[in-house]
């Protein structure tokens, strides 16, 4: 039988997600359970532009769509279970895209995702991993320095690995968080729900990047440490030995891909599966 949606309430109002609707968002999550603080919205919100739609002033969908250059991605679409099934999700959706403009387009999707963004057109492939648990110590396979750092030219090593251009919200997490670099490589360090969040990890090899997650999680040691890594990178079984387990993944995914430079020097933990 084919499934036929209620339309949304004729009361919703589908509105730009501004600083005022942080705290209903971060409601909205939670009920989801997503650990994010209304710091971590705000993050988010700071390089982003979004919707909300509202039901007698509550926030009952948000969705937010990040800029990066010629590169946007597509996050935080969380919808009030008591509204599922009626288009609401489609219409946020729609809503975002249309911000993009003729920019590539990324997500990451949930299995319950995954149907809504294929029926918009994006493409997946691969699997992100989501580890979370208390951190061991381990000794890094070669130097890591801590502390500020040519943000610029961190900058060029993550546009060169990604495709996208992130000068401000590296800058801004970095402000807040620990930034580690090595000789091929840097990774930022913040806080994030509950504990702590290791993301990006960008570099030239497999070598480079264990050391900075090695680094990362001596400093965490005994500490809720999270990092989302794409799995064909290798790095997996590895961030287990350091304590944390997988708790989640998602499916990358993409609309109108754009050309991509050939380049040396590779994304192994995104900054967040909200942008990247």
């Amino acid at each position: 039988m084919t499934r036929v949606d209620t339309p949304p309430p004729a009361t919703i109002e589908i509105v730009p997600f501004t600083d005022a609707h942080l705290e209903g968002a971060q409601a909205l999550s939670q009920a989801v359970d997503w650990p994010h603080r209304v710091e971590d919205w705000a993050l988010n919100l700071s390089v982003s532009e979004g919707v909300v739609a509202l039901e007698g002033g509550r926030v009952v969908a948000t969705a937010l769509c990040s800029l990066h250059g010629p590169v946007a991605t597509i996050s935080m679409i969380i919808v009030d279970a008591a509204m599922r099934g009626r288009g609401l999700g489609r219409q946020i959706m729609e809503r975002v895209i249309a911000l993009a403009g003729d920019r590539e387009l990324r997500l990451v999707a949930t299995a319950d995702g995954l149907p809504l963004y294929r029926k918009l057109g994006f493409e997946g492939g691969g699997r992100i991993v989501q580890l979370r648990g208390l951190a061991r110590a381990a000794t890094p396979e070669q130097p890591v320095r801590a502390g500020p750092t040519d943000l610029h030219a961190l900058a060029e090593m993550d546009r060169a690995a990604s495709g996208m251009e992130r000068g401000a919200l590296l800058a801004r997490i970095a402000g807040t968080g620990e930034t580690l670099t090595t000789e091929g490589g840097f990774a930022l360090l913040r806080r994030f729900g509950n504990g702590h969040v290791l993301g990006p990890v960008v570099a030239r090899d497999p070598r480079a990047a264990r050391a900075l997650i090695a680094e990362a999680a001596s400093r965490m040691e005994g500490r809720l440490l999270r990092t989302d890594l794409i799995e064909d990178r290798g790095l997996v079984p590895y961030v287990e030995g350091l304590g944390l387990r997988v708790v989640g993944d998602g499916t990358p995914m993409v609309r109108n891909p754009g050309p991509r430079a050939a380049s040396d020097v590779r994304t192994y933990a995104l900054v967040s599966q909200a942008l990247g």
